[in-house]
């Protein structure tokens, strides 16, 4: 495979770990980064160390679209190689001819938010890959309907490829394979998030939308001081149930099982770094032969969620590169192809 050469926008947890995680991955240059404040663009590659470094402690970026954040350091402004911009995801789609695929690392804290940003690309006639780590259900439809406007595009856009929705979607799709009939599909996670939790804080505020008595609206509206109290109520340990994550219409779309027969919940502890528990797929179905059985998939506990959700993320990305390279244009999720490695 010839070298991807990729642009990454937000650069909180997600997306510093990802350019981080890039040096591990054959083929792999990053060659843009953006946040709220700054853009660095370097088509050679960029100084991977050097924009780690001085983004080092940054809270999760917007790019300019969504919650002002408290305790924000400078961000990417901070390195050498970057430039201050009022408009840092528009300054890389101006410069997008070389880029082959954007990794999309931005919270999703408003429904249309992430597809309004393909919007961008296609109307600036990008044609290369998109990648995202969205969550809510309600997104990919939101997608499916621009598919036609990507696939004219020439853009093929990868949705829900991080954790969950992403790698434990492609393994319910797996699992679901022994069977004829699927009656069940439950994903468990468990994260440990303290040495991580200052980088993650877009991630958690996206989670507390999932509890009861709140919403995207209000968990947006929230200062960090109000999510601290809402940590301090659960004693830093968080469990969440019937989650509107994507997985359930990510394999309603792949042909898996109905979206109402998929259940997402997890345990989110962010005052230590071990997992609370185990994060599991269970995919209960009927054989071809009328047994009925339950296939369970487990991810070892010492796998971190920058491991499980930045490794399928760039693997996604390499998959949709191929397709990309092969004409393949349109909107695609995790159980419609196999992560690259």
């Amino acid at each position: 495979m010839d070298d991807v050469h990729f642009a990454v926008l937000g650069t909180g947890g997600i997306g510093r770990r990802a350019i981080e995680y890039s040096n591990s991955k054959a083929h792999l240059t990053p060659v843009a980064a953006c946040d709220r404040d700054g853009v660095a663009i370097d088509h050679d590659g960029l100084d991977a160390d050097e924009l780690l470094a001085a983004t080092e402690g940054n809270i999760a970026s917007d790019g300019g679209a969504a919650v002002k954040q408290t305790g924000q350091d400078q961000g990417v402004v901070a390195s050498a190689q970057a430039s201050p911009t009022e408009t840092p995801i528009d300054d890389i789609i101006a410069e997008s001819d070389t880029i082959d695929a954007v990794l999309i690392a931005l919270p999703n804290l408003e429904h249309d938010f992430i597809p309004r940003i393909a919007e961008r690309f296609a109307e600036a006639e990008y044609e290369g890959v998109l990648v995202d780590v969205l969550k809510r259900s309600r997104v990919i439809g939101m997608l499916d309907d621009r598919a036609e406007m990507l696939e004219d595009s020439g853009i093929t856009f990868v949705c829900g490829a991080g954790a969950t929705p992403g790698f434990l979607t492609g393994a319910a799709a797996l699992a679901a394979q022994s069977f004829v009939e699927i009656e069940e599909v439950e994903i468990w996670w468990g994260v440990g998030l303290k040495s991580g939790y200052e980088d993650n804080r877009g991630t958690v505020r996206e989670d507390i939308a999932h509890l009861d008595g709140y919403d995207i609206e209000s968990a947006r509206a929230l200062t960090d001081e109000e999510i601290e109290e809402i940590v301090d109520e659960h004693d830093g340990v968080i469990e969440f149930n019937d989650m509107e994550h994507a997985d359930d219409v990510l394999l309603e779309r792949a042909g898996i099982c109905d979206a109402e027969d998929v259940t997402v919940g997890g345990i989110l502890d962010v005052r230590s770094d071990e997992k609370p528990t185990t994060t599991t797929v269970r995919v209960t179905g009927r054989t071809f032969d009328g047994e009925v059985g339950t296939n369970t998939f487990e991810l070892d506990d010492a796998t971190s969620m920058e491991a499980n959700v930045n490794g399928p993320a760039l693997g996604y990305l390499k998959a949709g590169v191929r397709r990309n390279r092969a004409g393949e244009y349109g909107v695609f999720g995790p159980a419609d192809l196999m992560p690259g490695f």
